[in-house]
C-alpha cells in the first residue's frame, strides 16, 4: 500500500486537527496515512512515503516554528522531496499567511510537486479548512 507521511507541529491543537483530517482523506482514498509529529519524523520515513504533507502553525513574526519544525525542514533534501507530491498545511492567528507563502517557495526550490499554495486557518480549523484538509489528503493518497 502507498505511504503518505503527514507530519506536523501542533502548540493548541488546531495544526494537529488539520493533520488528522488529512490523514482521513488519504485513508478514505485507500493509501496509508503514517501521521506522526515532526519530532518524531526521520528522512528515513520521509524517503519511504510515496508522498508527503507537512505542518506547522505560524510563529512570532510569521515563521515556522523554531525549535522542531525550521531544524527539521532545513535539512530536507531534493534527494528526499524532489518529484513527490506534497501538502503543506497550518493555522494562524495573526497576519496574512507570509509563512505559508514563504513556506511553500522554499518546498519549491526542492523540487518538490507541492499540491496548492497550502491550506491555512485562523486559528481553530473551521469546516471549510477541514474539508480542504481531506481533499489535500485524497490528493496526495493518488
Amino acid at each position: 500500500m502507498e505511504k503518505v507521511l503527514i507530519s506536523y507541529w501542533s502548540s493548541s491543537g488546531n495544526t494537529e486537527l488539520m493533520a488528522k483530517q488529512l490523514a482521513k482523506g488519504v485513508s478514505d482514498a485507500g493509501a496509508e496515512a503514517v501521521l506522526t509529529e515532526v519530532g518524531k519524523t526521520t528522512p528515513d520515513m520521509v524517503k519511504a512515503a510515496r508522498a508527503l504533507a507537512f505542518g506547522c502553525p505560524a510563529m512570532g513574526d510569521e515563521e515556522l516554528e523554531e525549535g522542531d519544525v525550521e531544524p527539521f525542514i532545513s535539512k530536507l533534501t531534493q534527494a528526499e522531496v524532489g518529484g513527490k507530491a506534497l501538502g503543506l498545511f497550518g493555522s494562524y492567528d495573526w497576519g496574512d499567511g507570509q509563512w505559508m507563502r514563504s513556506w511553500v517557495e522554499r518546498m519549491k526550490k526542492l523540487d518538490a510537486k507541492l499540491d496548492g499554495e497550502g491550506v491555512i486557518a485562523q486559528l481553530e480549523p473551521d469546516e471549510a479548512a477541514l474539508a480542504k484538509c481531506y481533499e489535500l489528503g485524497k490528493r496526495l493518497a493518488v
